[in-house]
């Protein structure tokens, strides 16, 4: 299988002495890769080191096999991320949004944004202004963002937060269609994993900045739930267990 995304021994520390250390994961071509963790447990600190958001202390990168700290340009040449906040200008329309955006990618086709927001079922709504959307609506345009580039790999980071159940099953339903239509692989962070379980195919486990698990979800979950998987395996350790 290609590999898309390999991390080894990825850490960061920061001042209060929290971070993440010796994370190590790989994703796959075609995978929707789930990343689980409480609040606080690191995640957003990983998907801020792989998109260069901040520089690790130690470890490696690599992104369709380029080493992020030698060639982080043709790495990131085919990412798309939505790292915290689904950002736009509430006073420009959905299209001037991304045009803004579009300035970063000199080499898009002219039909770029149009196809963007086609993707994303935008494409009626590019003339109204990102302030008149929907929570639901705003995650769709900033996807369509990190669509703009045609990506091999699209990073997100909790993108169901502040959805309605309606908005949550639209994102889902949209996220498989593009990873089956587009063969676009999905690196998805969330700590809601009953909501998530059906969508993805491989997970890793962070806790208090640590590795716990990574694996194909069936391989891991076996006769349980991922959500039960998970309770046992922070609840061994808080109690101070160790795993193999």
């Amino acid at each position: 299988m290609e590999k898309v995304l390999e991390i080894t021994g990825l850490t960061k520390k920061y001042k209060n002495s929290r971070g993440i250390e010796d994370i190590n994961l790989t994703v796959y071509k075609g995978d929707i890769f789930g990343f689980i963790g409480p609040n606080g447990a690191g995640k957003t600190t990983t998907m801020k080191c792989i998109t260069g958001l901040c520089r690790p202390d130690r470890g490696n990168i690599r992104i369709f096999g380029y080493d992020i700290k030698e060639n982080f340009e043709p790495a990131m040449a085919k990412v798309g991320c939505l790292v915290e906040t689904a950002d736009a200008y509430d006073y420009m329309t959905a299209y001037e949004n991304l045009l803004l955006v579009a300035r970063y990618y000199p080499r898009l086709a002219g039909n770029r944004i149009d196809e963007a927001l086609e993707l994303v079922d935008l494409a009626g709504h590019k003339k109204e202004k990102a302030g008149t959307f929907s929570s639901g609506m705003k995650q769709r345009l900033a996807l369509a963002a990190a669509l703009l580039p045609q990506p091999g790999l699209v990073i997100l980071d909790e993108p169901t937060n502040g959805l309605d159940i309606d908005g949550k099953l639209q994102f889902h339903e949209l996220i498989v269609r593009l990873a089956k239509e587009q063969g676009i692989t999905f690196f998805i962070s969330s700590h809601l994993i009953h909501e998530m379980e059906r969508l993805w195919n491989r997970v890793a486990i962070i806790y208090d900045g640590k590795p716990v698990a990574e694996g194909p979800v069936q391989e891991l979950t076996w006769d349980q739930t991922l959500e039960q998987f998970y309770v046992e395996q922070t609840k061994a350790l808080k109690g101070g267990k160790k795993y193999a």
